[in-house]
């Protein structure tokens, strides 16, 4: 799927993908959402994240995270409190370190009340991106808080292409733990 470069096509994108994960996680037998991952899954990719996440509720647990991030960065720079979209002391070399963050919060989260939380945040995006026009998102220089990039590519990452990272992670699961 290409990225998205439009409103409408980030709209169905996000909802198209998020679609996908919940029907993938959904299909998944009670036993296969609430095991651990495999050895086979740290394997599975040299990127920090095949060792970080352990099982479904911490894949969904780091989408949410990171609605949260894209929630609380658009909101506080329109309030006027300019702020970067990564926390202090975090920043795009260091995020992995943020990434582990999140996931030490998250231990004791259940899996139905990360279903929820993901469910709630991923509406909450959905409605923040609705508040913009095609051209605040996607045009260059609407907002001097996205720097070089567009507020849409932030919002893209933060839906569709991290829902696409899930649901590649997920499938491996999936094959992994028959």
């Amino acid at each position: 799927m290409s990225r998205a470069t439009t409103k409408p096509d980030l709209v169905i994108a996000a909802n198209e993908q998020f679609d996908k994960l919940c029907n993938l996680t959904d299909s998944m037998s009670d036993e296969q959402q609430n095991a651990a991952f495999g050895n086979a899954m740290a394997a599975a990719g040299k990127e920090a994240h095949w060792g970080r996440d352990r099982n479904v509720r911490d894949v969904l647990v780091h989408l949410y995270e990171w609605h949260q991030l894209l929630l609380n960065w658009v909101n506080a720079n329109r309030r006027g409190a300019v702020q970067p979209f990564l926390p202090e002391p975090y920043n795009w070399k260091t995020y992995g370190a943020m990434n582990v963050e999140f996931w030490k919060k998250h231990q004791n989260t259940p899996l139905m009340e990360a279903k929820k939380m993901l469910n709630e945040s991923h509406e909450n995006v959905m409605i923040l991106i609705e508040t913009f026009t095609n051209d605040e998102l996607f045009a260059k220089n609407s907002f001097a808080w996205t720097g070089t990039s567009t507020l849409g590519a932030y919002c893209v990452s933060a839906t569709s292409s991290h829902y696409e990272w899930a649901i590649k992670k997920l499938k491996v699961h999936i094959k992994t733990s028959n």
